[in-house]
């Protein structure tokens, strides 16, 4: 099947190609920058691949030869577990790149992005405003660059950033933030009203940017993995995986079984505490204490058992480049007894919430993301299926022991508070049967693979983390960190809260906020 799609790709613009590799499930094509938005345009809307990241990268060491430029990177996903990887060159003389934003909404940001970190200008955006960028940051410094030195302290210059107006009689803006009540981090919301309904949502981030990217081409590969698992701390183990498989792809190493095994059950762990969370503060924005105790209570439960488990609340190093750092067998009776009272008291706090009439009236209708939207934006995670997108890497693109493991996917369609909620809720009884399948069938074998030396080379790495997919391009160059880059599942879900706020009114906000999950610091890299 795979052969059969890259074939008729290549049949349909063979002239524009220029260069073709494969290595593992990733199939790279160069070709003209002038038929990039064609080509992506076809896998996008004919072949209905959908458009997971666009990154670059800056090449231009490699000045003797014909590749010293940069590179931008548009990589597809194909359910056959192939990744399909459009690539352009771009000179340093003429950094312009035709912009695919007008064909496919979800490359809007990246392209920005793009801009900011490289310098690099897609040509023709309709929003070409800076992204991470602020006002005082002054013109012709792009971090990602290779020239770019990391302790640089660029002066601050004055600027203004315009944002969008909508005008009318009667119509007035709210704005909040950056700065919230409460330990949130940092994010503006402009909203434009007109009476209670929301007219527009404007949102403005990257306050804590941290230039995590640039700080992965500092350091050894071991240390990395620990600032993959800082990056958004509730995916401490997601991010980890993520960023350990990429590098073991590399090495061409695949880890024990049991360390496979392990992984699963640590990632669903992870799921399982951040979605009693998400339940519990739907629960606490509809003024339904009640439930959200309960729900906290039950997050604060697996929490212990991750510490009992792993010695880290947030399942923090445990994960290591060739597999895991300690076994988690001797406490396989443990881990089994808590996962009985954790699926009883759930089933009781569900009960309890579809069964109040209160709950459903703030839930249902409220906060709807469209198919179509979803599908535009590239939606991830409960989120997107709770939209009627079926996707999940899980089953989709498998890794650690998931294609050895019975699970569900749940998808809805009505894309409500409503639907989010359920989702998540059939969400973890799907993991604590996988934690159950994978405890029962852990294998006996190694927990780590030594690696030697990794060659030269770069591939993706990536979770289905619980807000949604993550995914790590690699490129290590003389066992050193070339490129990383990261994309967390809140980058693609922010937008989203653009469209879902729409004819809601402000006071339902903070519901659709929490049923989206997003994290500040994942988007803020």
């Amino acid at each position: 099947m795979s052969e059969e799609l890259i074939e008729t790709i290549k049949k349909e613009f063979r002239s524009d190609i220029l260069d073709e590799i494969v290595s593992n499930n990733e199939h790279y094509l160069t070709v003209n920058k002038d038929a990039a938005v064609h080509i992506c345009d076809y896998l996008y809307h004919t072949l209905n691949f959908p458009l997971i990241l666009i990154f670059a990268t800056d090449e231009r060491a490699k000045e003797r030869t014909k590749d010293g430029c940069f590179k931008i990177h548009y990589v597809f996903s194909c359910k056959s577990d192939l990744f399909i990887i459009i690539k352009i060159k771009v000179e340093e003389k003429s950094p312009g790149f035709p912009t695919l934003t007008h064909k496919i909404p979800a490359a809007n940001w990246y392209e920005r992005e793009i801009q900011d970190m490289f310098g690099l200008v897609p040509v023709g955006h309709p929003d070409p405003r800076r992204l991470i960028h602020f006002e005082d940051w002054p013109a012709g410094l792009y971090p990602l660059r290779k020239d770019f030195d990391i302790r640089t302290k660029p002066p601050r210059v004055k600027g203004e950033y315009i944002y969008r107006r909508v005008e009318g009689e009667g119509v007035y803006e709210i704005p909040v933030g950056p700065v919230h009540a409460g330990v949130i981090e940092p994010g503006h919301f402009r909203f434009s009203v007109a009476g209670e309904p929301i007219l527009n949502l404007e949102i403005r981030h990257f306050y804590t940017h941290k230039g995590v990217e640039k700080s992965f081409e500092s350091m050894s590969l071991d240390k990395a993995v620990f600032l993959a698992e800082r990056i958004s701390g509730d995916n401490s183990a997601a991010h980890a995986v993520a960023f350990c498989q990429a590098v073991e792809k590399i090495a061409g190493v695949d880890i024990p079984p049991r360390a496979k095994y392990i992984r699963t059950i640590l990632l669903e762990l992870e799921r399982l505490y951040n979605h009693f969370g998400d339940i519990a503060g739907i629960a606490t924005d509809v003024a339904y204490p009640f439930g959200a105790a309960h729900a906290n209570k039950l997050k604060e439960q697996v929490m212990q058992l991750n510490e009992k488990v792993t010695g880290s609340r947030l399942l923090r190093g445990m994960n290591a480049i060739g597999g895991v750092r300690r076994d988690i067998g001797d406490k396989k009776e443990m881990i089994l007894k808590e996962l009985d009272s954790l699926q009883k008291d759930f089933m009781e706090l569900m009960e309890l919430l579809i069964s109040s009439p209160s709950v459903a009236d703030r839930i249902e209708t409220t906060g709807r993301i469209s198919n179509e939207i979803a599908k535009g934006l590239h939606v991830v995670g409960p989120a997107g299926r709770a939209s009627g997108i079926d996707n999940d890497i899980r089953r989709d693109h498998p890794y650690a022991a998931y294609h050895k493991l019975d699970f569900k996917v749940p998808v809805i369609k009505a894309g409500d508070v409503n639907a989010r909620t359920n989702v998540r809720a059939y969400e973890v009884y799907e993991s604590l049967s996988l934690i159950k399948l994978a405890l029962s069938g852990l294998p006996g074998s190694e927990i780590r693979t030594k690696i030697k030396k990794i060659p030269d080379g770069c591939a993706l790495g990536y979770t289905e983390s619980p807000r949604g997919e993550i995914f790590y391009w690699v490129h290590i160059s003389n066992g050193r960190i070339e490129r990383c880059k990261v994309r967390d599942p809140s980058f693609c879900n922010w937008l989203a809260i653009e469209y879902a706020v729409l004819d809601n009114i402000v006071p339902d906000f903070p519901i659709i906020n929490k049923s989206l999950s997003l994290s500040y610091s994942g988007n803020d890299m």
